[in-house]
């Protein structure tokens, strides 16, 4: 008889499984069950967009591209980045196109991080960054962000959090699970913190798209933060793309063309048909996301509006597609909350403690969902809160 767990690599086995999966785990044995859990846009991806990748089968366009990404793609996305955030990177040798933001974030952590390095990562955050680094061999300094700062990085936070073994910084605005963003001011103040270090940044701007009341700021924006920052983003949030599977990273191009070493061993290039497709999205995609942004705006001013009606403290937070409500007061753990609220009232939504520290006592509520959805579930929401209260 084989034991597995001596033959397993070490590292793999010591990871925790997502803290989100098993609540998709229950979801799926259950009918008429609402699920404000998964961060999926609801919506199709755009028929333009569809329409050019099935135009792109019909001629034949199935061959690898460079692995870098089509440059014709890398081309877009240089004029995307420098319309929509002005950024300016060089498409020859400062992008690399990725099997999704999440491959993007893999290779940024393995390319910078050496045994023993620390990762600064802001917390509660997407479930991706603390097992990515542990392992490349890196040491995780997870920065606990505050409600009361709409759980924005400070200034002091990351001054504390750094020490002469930092190689790395991970800001993932906007959030993930919290909806929180940094504004232009809130960026220039790390970057102080960070001058006269060799501390890199990994930007995760998947939800860049999706702020409301103020254009998203990037850190590679700021000019004295543009030389140690990896932009990371992608085509599944703003446009409806999740299976598609494509994202990219801009930065130095000394790091990028590392980094595509890695992507080349391991990938070889991104899927050609998404690359067709996206190209096509950044083209003429403008409106696309203002048309989905404008309704999650409304959803997430109704939501937090019952939210709030219902006796749940929530921050106002303005970016990505969810709300991070306090459920404490109940004096269950969030982790019970939740499972108790599915069960009972069948509405999915995540524990906060899912998304590392700081999250316990809060709850992680997705809007991409329809008004009716949004409706029945805080009526059901309600209807849990009273049995709790008596």
């Amino acid at each position: 008889m084989i034991d597995y767990s001596k033959i397993l690599s070490g590292k793999v086995h010591s990871l925790k499984p997502s803290g989100i999966r098993k609540f998709f785990d229950i979801l799926e044995t259950m009918e008429d069950a609402i699920s404000l859990s998964i961060g999926e846009p609801d919506f199709l991806t755009p028929w333009h967009i569809r329409d050019s990748a099935i135009y792109s089968l019909e001629k034949g366009w199935t061959k690898y591209s460079a692995n870098a990404g089509m440059l014709s793609l890398r081309k877009e996305i240089a004029k995307y980045l420098e319309r929509r955030f002005e950024l300016s990177y060089d498409p020859a040798n400062e992008i690399l196109v990725t099997v999704g933001g999440s491959e993007a974030i893999d290779l940024t952590i393995r390319a910078l991080v050496n045994p023993g390095d620390e990762v600064v990562i802001v917390c509660p955050s997407f479930v991706c960054y603390e097992p990515l680094t542990v392992m490349a061999g890196g040491v995780p300094v997870m920065v606990e962000t505050k409600a009361e700062n709409e759980f924005r990085l400070t200034a002091s936070e990351l001054k504390s959090a750094i020490s002469d073994k930092t190689k790395l910084l991970i800001l993932p605005y906007p959030c993930n699970p919290t909806g929180g963003t940094m504004g232009r001011s809130d960026l220039e103040a790390l970057a102080e913190v960070l001058d006269g270090t060799d501390i890199m940044i990994l930007s995760d701007e998947i939800y860049a798209e999706l702020t409301y009341g103020a254009v998203h700021v990037s850190p590679a924006a700021i000019s004295s933060l543009k030389a140690r920052t990896i932009v990371v983003n992608g085509f599944s949030k703003a446009y409806s793309m999740t299976g598609w599977r494509l994202g990219y990273c801009a930065g130095p191009s000394e790091i990028i063309a590392q980094m595509t070493k890695l992507h080349q061993y391991g990938i070889m290039c991104a899927p050609t048909t998404s690359q067709y497709a996206a190209i096509k999205a950044l083209r003429d995609g403008d409106r696309d996301i203002e048309r989905m942004r404008d309704e999650y705006a409304l959803r997430r001013e109704f939501l937090l509006s019952g939210l709030r009606r219902i006796g749940f403290d929530c921050a106002e937070v303005r970016g990505a597609f969810y709300l991070f409500p306090y459920i404490g007061r109940y004096g269950l753990s969030s982790d019970e909350f939740c499972e108790k609220l599915l069960r009972a009232e069948k509405v999915a939504i995540i524990s906060g403690s899912a998304f590392g520290p700081g999250g316990e006592g809060f709850a992680r509520v997705c809007y991409a969902s329809s008004m009716e959805n949004l409706t029945e579930a805080l009526k059901r929401i309600e209807r849990f809160v009273n049995s709790l209260k008596s």
